[in-house]
């Protein structure tokens, strides 16, 4: 009998370490990676923390998924996802996903921040939700280059989309970000519709520029090995969307080459 437990944990531990990989130099677990490939936050189109619990769950749903699970929450954080805005999750759990500890967000600590299960459910938070059948709208990158496009490209993007794009890389990397097509409801200071840029883990500092129209931005470079990108859209007109493109490349390198060019 203690044979075959041995040689069961034996086969497990093997099992699991199988599923660990390098990818792009970035260590992942490939079961974690397949669960987290689903979870998303959303936050109310009125602004940050404007959900119920009923309504949070309400978002998932109409979107095809439900609301994820602590575990699931924290298997995008393992491979990157990094959000500074509490939101509700399974069974009426409230907490963010943090990787980077900070003074302005996660009280300098990492993990879940977990302000644990909610007794009034009437409170307003963002979510956060799961469904690995999602369509494209925001996520946790982490391959060498992407191609990133609005909900739907090369159709017309739809009202109220609100989507982030998390770019983690190598460390010692740096992102570029190549416009390819833009075509995002033109407003006076980008106040409708607009592709927000920040050269962090999260939308809260970093910030590089908000554009709208139909004028190809330029070329954008992080100042590290994460950025983040936000779409957000109204209630009302829409238009053609946007295709870019990040890359990244060695830190070292380009300081090089930038030396030599102002010399």
């Amino acid at each position: 009998m203690r044979v075959f437990a041995l040689l069961w944990t034996l086969g497990f531990l093997l099992k699991e370490a199988q599923t660990w990989s390098f990818k792009n130099g970035i260590f992942h677990n490939s079961i974690w990676l397949e669960q987290a490939a689903g979870v998303y936050h959303r936050e109310s189109r009125k602004g940050r923390y404007q959900l119920t619990y009923k309504e949070a769950k309400a978002v998932c749903k109409y979107e095809g998924g439900k609301l994820a699970t602590y575990e699931q929450l924290e298997a995008a954080r393992q491979i990157g996802f990094h959000v500074c805005a509490a939101g509700w999750f399974d069974r009426g759990r409230v907490g963010y996903p943090i990787v980077k500890a900070g003074a302005n967000c996660g009280f300098g600590k990492v993990g879940i921040i977990d302000y644990g299960y909610r007794l009034n459910k009437s409170e307003k938070w963002d979510v956060y939700c799961y469904n690995p059948n999602s369509k494209e709208c925001g996520g946790v990158l982490t391959d060498h280059q992407k191609v990133i496009q609005s909900p739907g490209f090369p159709e017309e993007y739809q009202d109220d989309q609100i989507c982030y794009w998390h770019i983690r890389v190598r460390l010692g990397q740096r992102i570029r970000l190549h416009f390819l097509e833009f075509d995002v409801e033109e407003d006076s200071g980008c106040m409708a519709d607009y592709l927000e840029v920040y050269d962090s883990y999260d939308d809260i500092s970093g910030f590089a520029g908000r554009f709208c129209g139909n004028d190809l931005p330029d070329d954008i470079f992080s100042t590290g090995n994460v950025m983040t990108l936000k779409f957000l859209s109204d209630a009302s007109v829409i238009a053609g969307g946007f295709q870019l493109k990040y890359t990244a490349f060695n830190a070292a390198v380009f300081s090089q080459n930038y030396t030599h060019y102002l010399h």
